[in-house]
């Protein structure tokens, strides 16, 4: 792999460290999302916020921050182990944390009314319904894996700066995505039931499984590193992804809420008494 000034945390162009901008963004967000827990017990102090979700946000925010910023990062662009830790980091943990940070929730409690229908439009809209599918999520994010280390596309991107930023973007989007479908506790309109929902998980934990094991083999792996890194980053994938993805199949048993039944000849709705929501049921 190329080498970088950028990804060592040295100066770029004006003389600022290439870390801090990230860093930066990673404040500002753990700021914002702060602030409208702060707006949201201001308007309602009775049902106010769960402290557990605004600790998977900023659980999230530092992983991210791990992830991006020294010693991780000039490890990834050095070694594919450490782009390997990356890719978890921002693809699989990060995005769990901040999907169980319900950020739709809190958007829904702080925006005026107004904005809140509309937000609840779109929502429900027929183009958020496809996004917001498990198979969308799964095909962008396990899917994605398969095309990066099975075609040229990670090593044309790999010395790219614009182009390893927009990877990161992806790992993190697919990622958000993938987790809000399976097991958010934000509204969802057009998720499918529990048991869809772990077919799916299934399908992206054998895909991971599958992935890693081809690259550890070597079979039609397009990545120009060591022969060592390659399978160290190989083992990296299998074991942590499956601890991610066993994460993700908790938080969905954990958010999980019985459809209502309608009791025949009486036409009331009855249902098992709801699971307690992991974020703190608030």
């Amino acid at each position: 792999m190329g080498h970088h000034l950028h990804e060592h945390g040295h100066a770029t162009g004006g003389g600022t460290p290439d870390w801090l901008p990230p860093a930066l963004l990673l404040l500002a967000a753990s700021g914002a999302y702060l602030l409208l827990v702060r707006r949201a017990r201001r308007r309602n102090p009775v049902l106010g916020w769960s402290p557990w979700r605004t600790g998977f946000f900023l659980g999230g925010m530092l992983l991210l921050g791990v992830a991006l910023l020294p010693p991780v990062a000039p490890f990834a662009h050095e070694d594919f182990r450490g782009h390997m830790v990356q890719h978890l980091l921002i693809g699989m943990y990060a995005p769990l944390a901040l999907v169980l940070a319900a950020p739709v929730t809190l958007l829904l409690r702080t925006l005026p009314p107004p904005r809140g229908r509309h937000l609840t439009a779109v929502l429900h809209s027929p183009p958020a319904r496809v996004i917001a599918h498990p198979a969308v999520g799964l095909a962008l994010s396990t899917g994605g894996l398969a095309v990066l280390y099975f075609t040229p596309l990670y090593n044309a991107i790999s010395d790219d700066p614009a182009g390893h930023w927009l990877l990161h973007a992806h790992f993190l989007l697919s990622g958000c995505l993938f987790a809000y479908a399976v097991a958010g506790p934000d509204p969802a309109p057009a998720r499918p039931g529990v048991r869809a929902r772990l077919v799916y998980l299934g399908v992206a934990i054998a895909a991971h499984a599958v992935i890693s094991q081809l690259m550890y083999g070597g079979f039609r792996v397009d990545v120009h590193a060591p022969v060592d890194q390659v399978q160290g980053g190989a083992e990296i994938m299998y074991y942590g992804g499956d601890l991610a993805e066993l994460l993700l199949a908790a938080a969905l048993v954990a958010t999980w809420r019985p459809e209502p039944r309608r009791v025949a000849g009486r036409g009331a709705w009855r249902g098992a008494a709801p699971v307690r929501d992991v974020s703190g049921g608030s």
